[in-house]
């Protein structure tokens, strides 16, 4: 018998993410919604000025801004992405700046 997939009402989720980061000190949260062998979808709430350190970029991945504003940092480069923008990571060491209370759908490819 097939497993049937999860569905999950993001735009309901991405509401109680935000309430919820309001009551951990780093002022974000996020939860995985699908995770396999090839592909890994995280759903992250932040608030305005909630930052997400520097850290390595994976293989392939994508920054979806379901609502709100965020800076995305690499050293050389920053991109203002808005409520609908999608971007591919940059290749490089990057961080993530919430400009106001933000959700975002992180999607990465997997080994």
């Amino acid at each position: 018998m097939s497993e049937h997939p999860t569905v999950t009402a993001v735009d309901a989720l991405a509401a109680e993410l935000l309430d919820e980061a309001a009551a951990h000190r780093a002022r974000r949260t996020a939860r995985t919604l699908v995770s396999g062998n090839s592909l890994r979808a995280t759903l992250i709430a932040m608030l305005a000025e909630a930052e997400l350190a520097e850290h390595d970029s994976p293989a392939a991945g994508t920054v979806h801004v379901l609502g709100g504003e965020v800076l995305l940092r690499t050293p050389s480069r920053q991109w203002e992405l808005t409520e609908g923008d999608i971007v591919a990571l940059p290749p490089e060491r990057h961080s993530v700046h919430a400009l106001t209370d933000a959700t975002m759908l992180l999607t990465v490819a997997l080994h």
